[in-house]
């Protein structure tokens, strides 16, 4: 969602994480495109034993503080797709900023865990009117604009492709040596921090690579690419 296509990790732990940026307004179609390739890619390199999935509702269209234009189908269908690989996984909520709609996603998305298809109309309950005026299960997007070209997504998930690359086998497999990065050497580690002792922010403010300070498409890495 938000952060750098450079945010992969640190140190060790290089290229062990993936961020994937997105502009706002971003729909079901867009996210399906580049969630289920890049969650291939994921398995495949990874191949875990065991998933975390956190099911934020803050990426829904409507939310209070998010700018995503996700309905309550496109987000369990992600929800799905990690269902599809017979991975032991632990799913748990996370963010959301409309009340109405987090409790739309989350009773769906148990729903879909659990493999049952519900009735789109909600049942009279104790907090029936919350859901008025057309008391539907599920959350529908909005006018708002998609920002994400299908030109800036696939850029992107190219980049993400090649960065998961980087790793030649599943973790539990023995690793090659990776050449060193190329941070500065003056770059501040944190492990050259004692935890308990109070930082200065001019020393927290020197743990940040100069990459993370950039959002726009082409301080992604791709200004010279062709468009």
């Amino acid at each position: 969602g938000t952060g750098d296509i450079w945010d992969k990790g640190s140190g060790v732990g290089e290229s062990y994480a993936v961020n994937f940026p997105l502009k706002d307004g971003i729909d079901d179609e867009s996210y399906q495109d580049i969630f289920v390739p890049v969650v291939n890619k994921v398995m495949e390199v990874f191949r875990p034993s065991a998933i975390v999935l956190q099911c934020g509702a803050d990426s829904l269209a409507q939310d209070r503080l998010g700018c995503f234009n996700l309905t309550t189908r496109g987000h369990a269908n992600c929800v799905s797709f990690v269902k599809s690989f017979n991975v032991p996984t632990l799913v748990l909520g996370g963010g959301g900023y409309n009340i109405r709609s987090v409790a739309r996603c989350w009773v769906n998305e148990t729903a879909t865990v659990l493999g049952q298809e519900l009735d789109t109309r909600i049942p009279y309950n104790d907090y029936w009117e919350y859901f008025a005026p057309d008391y539907n299960l599920h959350v529908e997007k909005t006018q708002m604009e998609n920002a994400n070209s299908k030109m800036y997504l696939e850029k992107l998930r190219i980049k993400i492709m090649e960065n998961l690359r980087s790793l030649n086998a599943a973790p539990s497999v023995q690793m090659q040596e990776m050449p060193p990065t190329t941070y500065d050497s003056d770059f501040a580690s944190e492990d050259d921090f004692d935890p308990d002792e109070r930082r200065l922010q001019a020393e927290m403010d020197a743990r940040q690579d100069p990459r993370e300070m950039f959002d726009d498409e082409n301080d992604q890495g791709f200004e010279g690419m062709a468009r």
